[in-house]
This record gives C-alpha cells, sequence and structure tokens, in this order.
C-alpha cells in the first residue's frame, strides 16, 4: 500500500508542480519579458555595432545586462500584479492571475518583486553605471508612473506606460555605450510610438472588462472613434522614425517603412470596418509582428551596416 501511494503522489507532483512554474511566469509576466529582451538585446548590439566593439570579448556585459534587464522587467510586472490586486478579480483577462486564484500570497509576491527589482539593479550597474540608473528610471515609470498612479486616473495612461516600454533598448544601449547616441534615441522613440496603437487595440478588445473595474482607457473615456483617430496619429508618428537609423542601410529603411505603410493601411480600414473587434484584433496580431520583424531585422542590418 505504500508503494501504491507513493506512485500517486509521485504522478500527482508533475502536474502541480507544472502548475506552480505556469503560474510563476504568469506572475512576473513572462510574455512581456521575452518581448522586451528583444529590445534589450537589440539596443546592445546595436551600440556594439557602433563602437565597432567585438561582443565576444565583453560577454560578461552580455551576460549582466540581459540576466539583470530580464530580473527588472520581471519584478516590475510581479510588483504590478501586487498592485492590482483589487481589479484583477474583476476582468477577464486577469482573473486567473495567481494573486487572483490566492496560488501565491501577498507577501510572497512583493518578497519575490523586490528580491528581483534589487538583483537586477545589481546586475546592470555591473556591466554599467548607466545602465543601472536607466534599469532604475523604467522600474519608477512602470510601477510608480503607471501602474500606482496614472493606470487608475487618467486617460493617457498607455502614454504614460509607453515610456517604460521605451527604456529596455535604452538599459541595453547603455550597457555598452553609457554616452548614448542618436541610435539609443531612435530606439527609444520607436519603442514609445508603437505602443499606443498596440495597446489601444488590446483596450478595445477588452473595453467592458475596463470599464467594469474602472480603468479610464481611452476607448472607454473617448469612444472607439477617438480611439481609431489616436491609433492612426501614433502610426504616422512612427513613419518616419527608421530615417533616424540611416547606417543601417537603404534594405532596413524600406523594410521598416513597408511594415510602417501596411499598419497605416490598416489603421486606415478601422473607418470603414463594420466589425471594430475583428479590426482590433487584425490590428493587434499585426503590431506583434510589426515589432517582432522590425527589431530583428534591426540586429541583422547592423551586422552588414
Amino acid at each position: 500500500m505504500s508503494n501504491g501511494r507513493t506512485l500517486a503522489a509521485t504522478r500527482n507532483t508533475g502536474p502541480e508542480t507544472t502548475s506552480v512554474v505556469k503560474d510563476f511566469l504568469a506572475l512576473i509576466k513572462i510574455g512581456i519579458v521575452n518581448s522586451n529582451l528583444v529590445t534589450t538585446f537589440t539596443g546592445m548590439w546595436l551600440a556594439f555595432q557602433f563602437t565597432s566593439r567585438h561582443f565576444l570579448q565583453e560577454l560578461d556585459v552580455i551576460l549582466f545586462t540581459m540576466l539583470g534587464a530580464a530580473l527588472i522587467i520581471g519584478g516590475s510586472g510581479a510588483m504590478n500584479n501586487f498592485i492590482d490586486q483589487d481589479i484583477d478579480p474583476i476582468m477577464k483577462r486577469t482573473k486567473a492571475r495567481p494573486t487572483v486564484t490566492g496560488r501565491f500570497k501577498p507577501n510572497f509576491v512583493l518578497t519575490i518583486a523586490l528580491s528581483f527589482l534589487i538583483v537586477g539593479e545589481i546586475l546592470l550597474f555591473a556591466a554599467s553605471f548607466a545602465a543601472g540608473m536607466w534599469g532604475l528610471a523604467g522600474i519608477f515609470a512602470y510601477v510608480v508612473l503607471y501602474s500606482m498612479w496614472s493606470k487608475r486616473k487618467h486617460v493617457s495612461n498607455t502614454v504614460v506606460g509607453s515610456i517604460s516600454g521605451a527604456i529596455p533598448p535604452i538599459i541595453g544601449f547603455a550597457a555598452v555605450e553609457p554616452a548614448l547616441g542618436p541610435g539609443a534615441l531612435a530606439l527609444f522613440l520607436i519603442m514609445f510610438a508603437w505602443q499606443p496603437p498596440h495597446f489601444y487595440a488590446l483596450a478595445m478588445k477588452r473595453t467592458e472588462e475596463y470599464r467594469a473595474a474602472k480603468i479610464p482607457m481611452l476607448p472607454v473615456v473617448k469612444g472607439f472613434k477617438r480611439t481609431k483617430y489616436s491609433m492612426l496619429f501614433w502610426i504616422l508618428l512612427l513613419l518616419p522614425l527608421p530615417f533616424l537609423l540611416p547606417e543601417l542601410g537603404l534594405g532596413f529603411l524600406t523594410l521598416a517603412t513597408a511594415l510602417n505603410v501596411g499598419w497605416l493601411i490598416l489603421a486606415l480600414k478601422g473607418f470603414t470596418t463594420k466589425d471594430d473587434m475583428k479590426w482590433a484584433n487584425r490590428m493587434f496580431i499585426y503590431s506583434l509582428n510589426h515589432m517582432t520583424i522590425l527589431f530583428v531585422s534591426i540586429i541583422i542590418f547592423a551586422v552588414f551596416s
């Protein structure tokens, strides 16, 4: 009988362990961590190329930067979950978070968040003082300016939140070249302009959830038509920004412009669509592909610049 119980316990451990890991990854918002690491690496890679330094000679900088950035982004995500415990149960998109289901207690979440942030900052400062300072700026922008202040009070919360989302490539660049430069500014502006239409599309899909949670997202406060005009504005603003990276060559500029024009055409279709939800979903998916292709292309074209 004891062997039977042991075998049963062994069988039950797998799914339980898997569930804990899955919840932990949800706690630190692993999807956001991964996407931001792409932009962090892009900034670092661009700095290596622009300063003619070889990355193989500075693998420690790469390790400190990538691991440090992952930890502060994950820690900030956990802190956001800690702050939003009262509204997450209201929204379908967030009601399965481990802070809502009770998988992780508030004190545990806060401990994990602070531990990640502290260790991540130590690693970023080990990469360079500038990378550490920009890491602190990113944490402050996301946790304080967005999560604690603007998210629940101002319709401009998405724009405010875009500040933190645009800082990871700056962290990567600063780890290699603390003085930064036009390339770092270009990456910051591209990421800053990309985020509002991306998150407005998501907000349109979740309008009623945000309304129930009393979060003043643009579609909730101003309606869909105004949201579409705002998305169009930010995409138009994005159009010239790749030209701030002329060092990457004509091929990159052509590809980036094609991506932006495609997004612009899709945005314009929003004013004649009969199905706002279907259109918003297409905008959201396009934005994800846009960012992935654009930043991977920056890495590739930088090698040949």
